[in-house]
């Protein structure tokens, strides 16, 4: 099946966790478009390009709720996914003093969140061949490192999760990508760990995924198809089998005993 050279006016776009951060790049860049983009997440997109964004309440630590809130609120015609949703610590930790509820919740977004998404919306997906998933994945996945031991593993599971369903998915049905960006994003969960004084001059925009989304609602990912593909900061992307990202991880201040 030969790729659209433009998306479809009649398909729409659903972003997960798109208010803010990578997502929220994702979501404007497919709103701008002239795609009908819905968003799901804990907060409203605010500023500038929010009115032309759908925004469905979603928080996946309430698992009923967010299965019901998915259900409810798809568009009829849906042709484009994107999985941007995320949750990690206030703090890096020692796995010992990780706190089990925030154990638990990163699991349930990162992982269990992401598999309510991909049950929700691969009908629909099939519907409109060939559909997009985007998935939104990291470093950490091929950099483990200490004191996020959390964010590793359900960050891991997730690249696997997505992996395994577009091995058993056909690709004229289903296209899946996933992405991760080259350093450090500006974001507000990023912000929320940092002093006030930060100097986040050598971190990413979200907007770097911006070129990165126009072209998969283009094509539906026809060139990248299974691969993962790291944004690096100018906006163009490469895929991680050309290289792996620096890892973010910081050395631990003592030696482990």
């Amino acid at each position: 099946m030969t790729a659209p050279t433009r998306p479809r006016a009649a398909d729409a776009a659903v972003v997960v966790g798109g208010s803010t951060g990578i997502g929220r790049g994702v979501a404007d860049a497919w709103a701008a478009r002239g795609i009908e983009t819905h968003v799901f997440s804990r907060s409203r997109p605010a500023g500038p390009g929010a009115d032309r964004l759908v925004w469905h309440p979603l928080d996946f630590r309430d698992a009923d709720g967010a299965k019901e809130a998915l259900r409810s609120g798809m568009p009829d015609r849906l042709g484009l996914v994107c999985y941007s949703a995320v949750y990690f610590t206030a703090k890096r930790e020692p796995f010992l003093e990780t706190d089990e509820t925030d154990w638990l919740d990163q699991f349930a977004v990162n992982v269990h969140g992401l598999a309510s998404t991909l049950r929700t919306t691969l009908p629909l997906l099939r519907a409109t061949a060939p559909g997009l998933f985007l998935h939104i994945s990291s470093e950490v996945v091929y950099n483990a490192g200490p004191d996020r031991a959390g964010y590793a593993a359900s960050k891991a599971a997730a690249d696997s999760l997505v992996q395994s369903v577009s091995q058993e998915t056909d690709p004229r049905e289903v296209r899946f990508v996933q992405a991760l960006p080259a350093g450090m994003v500006d974001t507000p969960g990023i912000r929320a760990r940092r002093p006030q004084d930060f100097d986040y001059s050598g971190y990413m925009a979200p907007a770097a995924f911006a070129p990165l989304a126009a072209e998969l609602a283009r094509t539906r990912g026809a060139a990248e198809q299974g691969e993962a593909l790291v944004v690096h900061p100018d906006g163009s992307w490469s895929s991680v089998g050309d290289g792996t990202p620096v890892s973010q991880s910081r050395p631990l201040a003592t030696s482990p005993r």
